[in-house]
């Protein structure tokens, strides 16, 4: 076999992401929770290889497969515009162990105050590290704005879900259970745009096809975070809609009511299954690299671009996730 050809286009995903298959393809290589189990040194290696590759340089005997395995395996943990190392707990492989957890003990423990308290707590303090660990741009955040942005997110999901609560009392248990549902869906409009308020104060990188940066638009960042909202709130209701309904039957038959302590695996269980296909499903419902229309940007970004490059119509920013 002759060395690889220089030409494999790694800056794109593997797949075609024009359609919904290939945008999905390419999210159940992204949120592979086995990607978490790599050690620092298998990513380190394939960030070299990444990194090698883009400058011209082939690994010896480097397959295609190969480079695209550790193209996925470097996306997996680095962030794609700032290049650093995303915290374990933050990076989109962790959402399926993390979410079934978490989502989970929501759904079980949602009839005591403290417990809502507590689970809403934890669900937007793990949403507050993902947010920003997928943001979108490479403009810095303060300590003081992000301290800022983690307490109302959090104390907006918890006032969002004790309020829920107290309006369902005297409706029927089931309804009770979707509680925790209306509250992260809540919750996301608020933990995601203050999360990344950066990006609406200074915008978001915006590129032409080839990738050469053209400036920065606040409009970009707008549509980017409502089309990470959306998703967030798809990717909560297979997993939030489905076991309340399926529990609330099986809590109703002996098995469960001889064997209480199983209600808790089995949600969790459960949830598991639902978000192993609802998460890269919700996360490809839009391109990662998105585009806007040259005329829906800042007048000043507008100018700037048509006056150095009149041919471009539609320019391109990642959307984060």
């Amino acid at each position: 076999m002759g060395e690889l050809p220089l030409d494999i286009n790694i800056q794109e995903p593997r797949w075609d992401q024009s359609t919904f298959l290939g945008r999905a393809r390419h999210f159940f290589t992204v949120t592979d929770p086995r990607n978490l189990l790599l050690s620092g040194a298998q990513l380190e290696a394939s960030r070299n290889i990444v990194q090698n590759y883009r400058s011209g340089v082939v690994t010896p005997g480097l397959t295609e497969d190969q480079l695209w395995r550790a193209k996925y395996v470097y996306d997996s943990a680095f962030h794609p515009d700032t290049g650093e190392k995303v915290v374990l707990i933050g990076r989109m492989s962790a959402q399926v162990p993390m979410n079934m957890t978490i989502t989970g003990c929501m759904l079980t423990f949602y009839r005591q105050t403290p417990t809502v308290v507590f689970w809403q707590w934890v669900n937007q303090s793990f949403n507050a590290i993902v947010n920003y660990s997928n943001r979108s741009g490479d403009a810095p955040i303060t300590v003081g704005q992000l301290g800022t942005a983690y307490v109302s997110a959090t104390t907006g999901a918890v006032a969002t879900a004790l309020g829920l609560k107290s309006l369902t009392k005297h409706l029927p248990p089931l309804v009770g259970r979707f509680v925790p549902f209306a509250a992260v869906a809540a919750a996301n409009c608020i933990n995601i745009p203050l999360m990344r308020q950066r990006e609406l104060q200074v915008g978001i990188p915006v590129t032409n096809e080839e990738g050469q940066r053209l400036g920065h638009s606040v409009s970009a960042a707008k549509q980017g975070i409502f089309q990470v909202v959306i998703s967030r709130i798809c990717m909560a209701i297979p997993a939030m809609a489905i076991p309340p309904v399926i529990m609330d039957t099986l809590e109703k038959k002996d098995f469960l009511k001889r064997r209480p302590w199983l209600g808790a695996p089995l949600q969790v269980g459960l949830v598991g299954f639902c978000l192993v296909f609802a998460t890269p499903l919700c996360c490809a419902l839009f391109p990662q690299k998105s585009s806007i229309h040259v005329s829906r940007l800042e007048p000043e970004l507008r100018a700037q671009i048509c006056e150095q490059n009149p041919s471009i119509e539609v320019v391109y920013y990642n959307k984060g996730l």
